[in-house]
């Protein structure tokens, strides 16, 4: 069921793109030859107002041909898509990043309006007040009691749960004291923390730290709600998340860029589909979102001025109109083969880091050294 969910959420991110160039191009008088969803085999298709539609085996992308799309073979055809002018080009490559952000901004107002938790807005709401005590665990052994309120940690002071979280998870040592509040009274008690295996949503064990308390169950808390908007209001809401998202974005981009950050951390195909696996487990709100964020994230990826995506087109038309020509073929063919080395580059990479997230690398080296090889 992942599978399916996932390849239809990619083929509508897909779908969608690739829409948008279709139907502005059609808009602009430009013939359009073939509109593909996928790569590969052929599986279905047919031929509506002289154009090919065809859905192929692989759904991991697709295209729009339109007829004069490359300069050597344009004769020059009104309906030939270098027959039309830089800014009618500029709309039909552009519209599809648009279309994407369009698709965003309406999962996010959808997301609003139907109501949702966030999960890291919920974690802020829960107070961090004890509400489960595991047995025989550190917590237990210590005389944590529930209802307790644990005020601080290791001297740093705790407002929610997931502060209290974050600071055991990632304390440098095992070893934690805790300042309570018990029957209006603080308590200082001193906890051992113990170190157990946690799977991430990738299916690899981390090793973190736990004391084995819980929060007061969220069915029996008023703690946290279910945030819910009226129309207007979640549309307004919807853009504010539409720009924070792109922000954050475009701040990782150049984080890498600069060092900052690694680029392991950038996500693909198989990435991907474990975040709409872990999505589909929370609830078709928090899905919403997920798909909202992909669907912004897409656009800004083929908003990069590197060919052969939309940015790079983009580039070109806008150094076309600077100079008041177009560039030479031969420039133009020579900036499209550096840019898809690029990109293929690119791929390979973060099919890389695809795989050391999900531990498929770690196997192979084992492997590899089990077999002597």
């Amino acid at each position: 069921m992942s599978l399916i969910v996932f390849i239809f959420i990619l083929s509508l991110l897909i779908l969608v793109h690739e829409w948008g160039h279709f139907i502005i191009a059609k808009k602009c008088g430009v013939k359009i030859e073939q509109f593909a969803l996928g790569f590969g085999p052929k599986l279905l298709g047919w031929e509506h107002d002289g154009c090919q539609f065809c859905l192929c085996a692989v759904p991991l992308g697709g295209f729009v041909k339109m007829a004069g799309d490359e300069r050597e073979k344009c004769s020059g055809s009104r309906d030939e898509y270098f027959s039309k002018p830089a800014g009618q080009r500029a709309l039909i490559i552009l519209m599809g990043p648009v279309v994407n952000l369009i698709l965003a901004y309406a999962c996010f107002w959808i997301m609003f309006m139907i109501g949702y938790v966030d999960i890291d807005l919920s974690s802020q709401r829960v107070s961090p007040v004890v509400g489960q005590v595991l047995e025989h665990s550190p917590a237990q052994e210590a005389g944590l009691k529930l209802g307790d309120r644990i005020l601080k940690i290791n001297g740093f002071a705790i407002d929610h749960w997931s502060q209290l979280q974050d600071l055991v998870s990632n304390s440098t040592s095992n070893r934690l004291t805790l300042t309570i509040e018990r029957a209006n009274h603080d308590i200082t008690i001193g906890i051992t923390a113990q170190e157990t295996d946690n799977q991430d949503i990738f299916g690899r064990l981390h090793k973190v730290r736990r004391i084995g308390v819980g929060p007061i169950p969220i069915n029996n808390t008023k703690d946290v709600i279910v945030m819910r908007y009226g129309f207007l209001e979640s549309f307004v809401k919807a853009g504010e998340e539409l720009r924070n998202i792109s922000v954050k974005t475009y701040e990782a981009l150049y984080e890498m860029a600069i060092g900052a950050r690694s680029p392991k951390e950038a996500m693909g195909i198989i990435g991907m589909f474990f975040v709409i696996k872990f999505a589909l487990t929370i609830g078709f709100s928090f899905l919403l979102h997920i798909v909202g964020i992909l669907s912004a994230s897409l656009a800004i990826f083929n908003l990069l001025p590197v060919m052969p995506l939309d940015g790079g087109h983009l580039f070109l038309i806008c150094l076309e109109k600077l100079r008041g020509r177009a560039l030479s073929v031969k420039a133009d063919q020579f900036i499209a083969k550096a840019g898809f080395a690029l990109i293929i580059m690119l791929a390979l990479f973060v099919f890389y880091s695809d795989f050391e997230r999900i531990g498929l690398i770690d196997k192979i080296i084992k492997l590899f050294k089990g077999t002597g090889l």
